[in-house]
């Protein structure tokens, strides 16, 4: 179901900072993530996309699904997890790449899409926010957000608690391994506290905490972004076993850079 927390501050020297997880069924195969080309992400060898990824060159992506009821759910012809090597491999601006897929975006199943990035020169930092559930293009206000399998900042409990966590881990001074800290956390809220998106009590229940861990279905993947000015991007990802328990060592873009 996947979560993604940023806090964007365009006018500092690490205008973005994100903590991630990426949440799928364990027996769908995977590649962690490494550099491929100047592209740092994972890899879904099923459909040959990523979920979150960064460019040497400080341009940024990440996508998530949007939850619906398994009834009305349309797949689409073209994977979403093709979206972020699309927009890390082109040359388009935030702007522009997010105009250009609204005219395409009934290709593909329910997503949300962030797109973003950073440079020396101010003028082009960028960060745009588009979903094909009525999430027209828009320009990502600065401020720490959040965006799960919603629209971004829908306030539903595990949005609006890893946000505070972001905040405090930002305050604490933002490395990457508080930023993955931000997205280790197994809480889970109240039944009275779910969101009701047509999915049923019991699914709401499994996917209500920020980290998912169960035998069939999880959180995969733990990432951390930071965009900064000066060392450049910068991503940190740990990898989990089905049991909540860490695959190995995390994977970090700056030892291969």
């Amino acid at each position: 179901m996947c979560i993604v927390l940023l806090d964007w501050q365009p006018a500092s020297n690490t205008p973005l900072k994100v903590a991630a997880n990426r949440d799928e069924f364990h027996a769908r195969p995977a590649e962690a993530a490494r550099w491929r080309g100047d592209i740092f992400c994972g890899l879904d060898l099923t459909a040959g996309g990523t979920w979150l990824g960064i460019h040497r060159n400080g341009r940024f992506a990440v996508v998530t699904n949007y939850r619906e009821p398994i009834t009305g759910r349309q797949r689409g012809e073209r994977s979403r997890g093709l979206l972020p090597f699309a927009f890390l491999e082109g040359q388009q601006s935030p702007e522009q790449f997010s105009h250009t897929l609204a005219e395409e975006q009934h290709h593909y199943g329910a997503f949300n899409l962030l797109v973003g990035t950073v440079s020396a020169d101010t003028t082009r930092d960028s960060l745009w926010y588009l979903g094909n559930r009525g999430a027209a293009p828009q320009a990502v206000q600065p401020g720490i957000h959040g965006l799960s399998n919603g629209l971004l900042d829908d306030p539903w409990p595990k949005v609006e608690r890893a946000k505070q966590n972001l905040a405090d881990a930002t305050a604490a001074g933002g490395s990457l391994e508080q930023l993955l800290q931000v997205v280790n956390d197994h809480y889970q809220p109240s039944d009275s506290e779910l969101p009701d998106t047509g999915v049923g009590v019991e699914l709401e229940r499994l996917v209500a905490p920020v980290f998912i861990q169960s035998e069939t279905y999880g959180t995969r993947a733990s990432s951390a972004v930071i965009l900064d000015r000066e060392q450049g991007p910068q991503m940190l990802e740990q990898v989990w076993q089905p049991d909540g328990h860490a695959a190995g060592h995390p994977n970090r873009s700056f030892s291969n850079a």
